[in-house]
């Protein structure tokens, strides 16, 4: 998998959008439709003790995931990437889709904090491999990146409504 080229296609379609949303939605489409052998990828967003579903790509998911069930929540609890070969032989794993065999799951970190965890599913066995979990581990530092730097743009607009600097 050329995954340089994937995250050159990622960049070019979020540089000059301002929209966070817009540029999850690109990004996760892209990762769709580019790695072979994936039934699903999404993003779900770190809410206290639980996740709750993002934008993402394949069929119906779960809406609430808690940091105590499942690969996501594993990776989330963990804040380490989940590379698991077979999720039946996961202990707690949540099954949204039955076609799914195996999963890779990354959280998405900004400044030390947990927003939330980038999810793959395949329904290959052991479809995901060292070069598929750098080559994701960029693309969630870029998701980490361009949602941080949306939250510190809101953050400065809210202060600025307000009459004050932002901290």
């Amino acid at each position: 998998m050329n995954y340089d080229k994937m995250i050159e296609e990622i960049t070019l379609l979020c540089e000059d959008c301002p929209y966070p949303l817009a540029n999850l939605s690109n990004t996760i489409a892209v990762i769709f439709n580019t790695l072979p052998d994936i039934n699903w990828s999404g993003v779900y967003f770190s809410e206290g003790d639980v996740l709750s579903l993002g934008v993402f790509q394949g069929k119906v998911a779960c809406t609430e995931i808690p940091f105590s069930r499942g690969v996501c929540g594993a990776a989330a609890r963990e804040m380490r990437t989940q590379r698991v070969d077979d999720v039946h032989k996961f202990p707690g794993h949540i099954a949204c889709d039955a076609a799914s065999r195996s999963e890779i799951v990354i959280p998405i970190i900004s400044d030390g904090e947990l927003i939330g965890v980038l999810d793959i599913d395949s329904p290959r066995l052991s479809r995901f491999d060292e070069e598929d979990e750098r080559g994701l581990s960029i693309i969630a530092d870029h998701i980490a990146q361009c949602l941080s730097s949306s939250r510190k743009h809101s953050q400065y607009l809210a202060a600025k409504d307000m009459g004050s600097s932002p901290a």
